[in-house]
């Protein structure tokens, strides 16, 4: 979100220093492990809807600004139980703002996705255009375009301390300071470093990924979707095997909770972070829960709602905070940085914003 933000700002024309406590792109956020998935028939509401049309834009002129392919459309297929979720909301919405999408039943599934063995129980939803995004490319991208364009970033720098004064706003490393008269926070899991000065209702949470072989190339990418399956027996998350690499899953409920700057638990310290996913893949996509070709540990930031937080300090107008993006912010990236430089300014908000203020946790 910070480096979206700050290629925006230095595009039109505003002096932007981006300050990171690493190395864009690392393993330290929320962004690590390629890819994300990006969907358009979303739930939350028009908000999200139009957020998520106008970011898939964005990630287009990314695309032709850097040369770098950014965005497969390999479409996305969401399965859930019947008891457990509808997608009546999500399928009106999305009909309401042209997203192509169909409803599925189970057996209609199972025919169209070989590969995928769901039981009557289950219903799905599967949108032709959605698809993934290489989250890593696409911050590098955003670096290269921002330093290009002149922005000044700052590595391996860690914020220590923020300080307000009259108009201004002061930020403090471990070696320097640097005063403007506008900010922005997005520190991701990392925010309660920061209190103080900012204190957000964010848990960080321990999250894993792995990479399953497949039995065939049924779930290769370009034939396979990414999906999203959901029931009494979890939530979960995954892409098809892209060049080889095997079947990627995740578990987007449950996690340990992390508290910033402490060591994070590597994959396979707890007995469930392979078994859940392999119980996943074995009760809806047996052919993909072969050998665990490798695995991933990265950091979810959690508000209690699971909605955003875009909104003005509450005790200092000129700076923006923007986190808790709760393991489903990433496709966002793009739209939420041209939102927080139109806010920097004083433009109208393009998007009913109320969604995310804080003052819903009051």
């Amino acid at each position: 979100m910070g480096m979206s933000a700050g290629y925006e700002l230095v595009a039109r024309g505003a002096k932007t220093l981006l300050i990171d406590a690493f190395d864009p792109p690392h393993s330290m956020g929320s962004h690590h492990g390629e890819p994300r998935l990006i969907r358009h028939a979303y739930h939350g509401g028009e908000t999200y809807v139009r957020m998520a049309l106008r970011a898939d834009e964005r990630w287009l002129e990314l695309e032709r600004l850097s040369g770098k392919k950014l965005l497969e459309r390999s479409g996305v297929l969401n399965m859930a139980e019947t008891s457990f979720y509808n997608y009546d909301n999500r399928l009106d919405d999305a009909a309401l703002h042209g997203v192509q999408v169909e409803r599925l039943r189970a057996d209609e599934i199972n025919r169209r996705f070989p590969g995928i063995k769901l039981s009557g129980s289950f219903q799905g939803m599967y949108e032709p255009n959605a698809g993934y995004l290489y989250s890593e490319k696409c911050v590098a991208a955003y670096k290269e375009q921002a330093i290009a364009a002149g922005a000044e970033l700052l590595v391996n720098s860690i914020v220590t301390t923020i300080k307000n004064e009259r108009a201004q706003v002061t930020v403090y490393t471990e070696k320097d300071s640097f005063t403007a008269t506008k900010l922005i926070i997005t520190a991701g899991a990392w925010f309660k470093l920061l209190s103080p000065y900012v204190t957000l209702p964010i848990r960080a949470v321990r999250k894993v990924v792995g990479w399953f072989e497949a039995e065939s190339n049924e779930f290769d990418a370009g034939v396979f979707p990414g999906f999203t399956w959901g029931g009494t027996d979890g939530v979960y998350y995954g892409f098809p095997s892209i060049g080889g690499a095997g079947v990627k899953i995740g578990r987007h409920d449950t996690g340990v909770e992390w508290l910033p700057g402490q060591p994070i638990a590597p994959f396979g310290t707890y007995p469930e972070d392979e078994a859940d996913l392999r119980r996943a893949l074995e009760a809806f996509i047996p052919g993909a829960a072969g050998r665990l070709l490798q695995s991933a540990v990265c950091k979810y930031e959690f508000t209690p709602d699971e909605d955003f937080i875009i909104d003005t300090h509450p005790e200092h107008a000129n700076v923006l905070l923007a986190g808790g993006f709760s393991g489903h912010g990433f496709k966002f990236a793009s739209v939420v940085g041209e939102i927080l430089a139109d806010k920097i300014e004083q433009k109208k908000d393009a998007y009913d914003l109320r969604l995310f203020q804080l003052s819903r946790f009051a």
